[in-house]
């Protein structure tokens, strides 16, 4: 007779058997192509509480596993001032999961809802900061976000839609305040329907964003709030009804811009326009000339 799985196995399993093709497969499929993980690397996996950055966790510790290219783990996890039943939880997760948290604290919720204006994008700002600089200090040279395939799609349209920019979010990059640092999202090209699946299969809860705005959103009884990006998550709900691939479709243009149509684009922070290019005159950023 066969023993019992315990959570932490049943979840181990089920990454690399039940949902081998739509978890572990983009995953892998997402550290090869963008070069994410390198020997030797010690990367700081920041696990928010949420379901994204716990599945990222446990992924993370299978590669370990199973690469013949060792690098090292940190697990990182911030108190931006969780009411203590969001912090037990997310305490109780990671015992339950088997990873080993290195918790610290900060004041960022207390800062944060103080500010009327982009509250979500100052909090973002502070908590990355706040993760480098710990990051950082355990001897890490990289971080790992939990942002997924459909955190890239919706980043794009909120840009599109509400930011007069096509800019999308890319699976890695440098630092500007911590030289030698990089980020990195291992996830980039993970559904987050899969997530969903994964968690509702192991019987799995996780914290939401648990600050005043999610509370909002929740008792606006429709599900946004003022949150730009479910508005965006139910936009694309609907257009997939008639357009199945549509998510696809947006995440293969930004892999194929064309910079030679439009009217004007950007390249590290220098802008430049139509003509530039129509008239001859090189697009450099002090390496090779586009």
């Amino acid at each position: 007779m066969s023993r019992e799985l315990t959570p932490r196995e049943a979840a181990e399993r089920s990454l690399i058997k039940t949902y081998r093709k739509s978890l572990w497969n983009p995953f892998i499929a997402a550290v090869k192509r963008y070069e994410l993980v390198s020997p030797g690397d010690h990367i700081a996996v920041c696990v928010s509480g949420g379901k994204d950055s716990f599945v990222l966790a446990k992924l993370m510790q299978e590669l370990q596993k199973h690469t013949d290219r060792p690098f090292q783990l940190s697990f990182l996890a911030m108190d931006p001032g969780y009411n203590p039943a969001n912090r037990r939880m997310l305490e109780e997760n990671a015992g339950r999961l088997g990873i080993p948290l290195t918790l610290f604290e900060s004041n960022i919720f207390d800062v944060t809802v103080q500010v009327d204006k982009n509250p979500c994008y100052l909090c973002a700002r502070m908590r990355r900061g706040c993760l480098y600089a710990k990051a950082r200090e355990l001897g890490c040279n990289k971080i790992a976000l939990g942002h997924h395939f459909s955190d890239v799609i919706e980043t794009t349209l909120l840009g599109l839609f509400y930011g007069a920019q096509l800019q999308a979010m890319p699976p890695k990059l440098r630092s500007r305040n911590f030289p030698a640092m990089e980020l990195v999202r291992p996830l980039y090209c993970v559904h987050e329907d899969a997530i969903v699946r994964w968690r509702d299969c192991n019987g799995l809860r996780f914290l939401q964003c648990a600050c005043r705005f999610t509370e909002s959103r929740d008792a606006s009884g429709d599900g946004v709030g003022e949150s730009k990006r479910q508005e965006v998550k139910f936009l694309l709900r609907e257009l997939k009804k008639t357009n199945p691939n549509i998510e696809k479709s947006i995440f293969r243009a930004i892999h194929g811009v064309q910079l030679d149509t439009f009217p004007g684009f950007k390249r590290r922070g220098r802008a430049f326009t139509f003509t530039d290019l129509y008239n001859g005159s090189p697009v450099s950023d002090g390496g090779a000339d586009l």
